[in-house]
């Protein structure tokens, strides 16, 4: 089938870098030009035709092509192996309980996180450990701008137009990680959501930046997660996010793990011990209103249950840090979605 897009005629490389850049394509830094053979190739890698459906967003009424996906695949620099995942990722931004229109216009300013998991985070060597969401990895990096690019450049989430957000954060360039499933002590993210072991998925996840949290003084899972649900507690956020996501590192994982605890473990421990009385909320100014009788002992959890929280291990095997990311939004307005990776 015959590519769609419109064609440009250039003289040269740098001229099409230029020429994406005047169009608006571009998130600030260079392209690489999506020349038919590149489009083709991500294509074929990932068994697509050019107008196959990939997503419908409904809110902006938009029919996102493989060949628009391929298009902006190649400018943020993928490889054709990586392709299924970024169409993975995209096939679940426009799933309803996603909420596309809330994440990508809102003034909270949300990125997408993707985790990978399974095989295909081997094979493509996706970063699930030093530097998680740090710079050096290629297939981290541009997976997830390929994602970002397709938002900009399909659905038309532009910053000071559809993208309204107030601060953002780096994390809108690009938001990817695999769990370490080789070394985690725990079921898999995907394994927990339905999927089988061996099979591939992404998970989206309308995203704040990472909080960091770090504790060295503690060697047992109750030490280490009181002090990751301490500083949750009184994080910005804490009028009833609609998920949350943790990140536990190697050396925690390691402490955790040692005392027995599984990721459902984690989960209620972390759930209750979050909650923050009407009162706290009401003198902080989160929660409209005097404080009233009975507000010292009503409590209000950060989420709607414990299965709103989401574990995954990643990160270094040193140092005693590991992050929790808030989920944007309130109560419902935004789920994690997960999808297989298609080969």
């Amino acid at each position: 089938m015959s590519l769609m897009s419109r064609r440009y005629s250039v003289a040269d490389p740098a001229e099409a870098i230029e020429l994406c850049f005047e169009k608006g394509w571009t998130d600030g830094l260079p392209v690489v030009p999506p020349t038919e053979e590149r489009v083709r190739a991500m294509l074929d890698a990932a068994r697509l035709r050019p107008g196959d459906q990939v997503a419908y967003i409904a809110h902006r009424a938009v029919s996102v092509t493989a060949e628009k996906v391929a298009i902006n695949a190649v400018m943020a620099g993928c490889r054709p192996e990586y392709m299924p995942v970024v169409a993975a990722a995209v096939e679940g931004i426009g799933e309803p309980v996603w909420s596309y229109h809330g994440p990508g216009t809102s003034t909270a300013g949300a990125a997408v996180l993707t985790v990978v998991n399974g095989p295909i985070a081997r094979e493509l060597d996706i970063n699930a450990g030093d530097n998680l969401f740090g710079p050096g990895w290629r297939a981290n990096a541009t997976i997830g701008r390929a994602v970002r690019l397709v938002m900009r450049n399909v659905c038309g989430s532009r910053p000071g137009a559809l993208d309204r957000g107030t601060l953002g954060h780096p994390g809108k360039l690009s938001y990817v990680i695999a769990e370490n499933e080789a070394e985690s002590p725990w079921t898999p993210l995907h394994v927990e959501r339905g999927f089988r072991p061996e099979q591939s998925t992404v998970t989206v996840m309308a995203a704040e930046a990472p909080h960091q949290f770090y504790n060295q003084l503690s060697n047992t899972a109750e030490g280490v997660l009181t002090t990751l649900a301490d500083d949750m507690r009184i994080s910005g956020n804490v009028m009833g996010q609609p998920q949350y996501m943790l990140v536990i590192a190697g050396e925690h994982m390691r402490t955790i793990a040692k005392d027995g605890w599984t990721k459902a473990d984690i989960r209620r421990f972390v759930f209750e011990h979050t909650k923050n009385s009407h009162a706290h909320l009401r003198r902080t100014h989160r929660m409209a209103g005097p404080v009233k009788p009975g507000d010292e002992t009503l409590m209000r959890p950060l989420v709607e249950s414990p299965d709103d929280i989401l574990v995954v291990a990643a990160g270094g095997r040193a140092g005693a840090f590991s992050a929790y990311i808030p989920g944007w939004g309130s109560k419902r307005s935004s789920q994690a979605v997960t999808k297989e990776v298609k080969r």
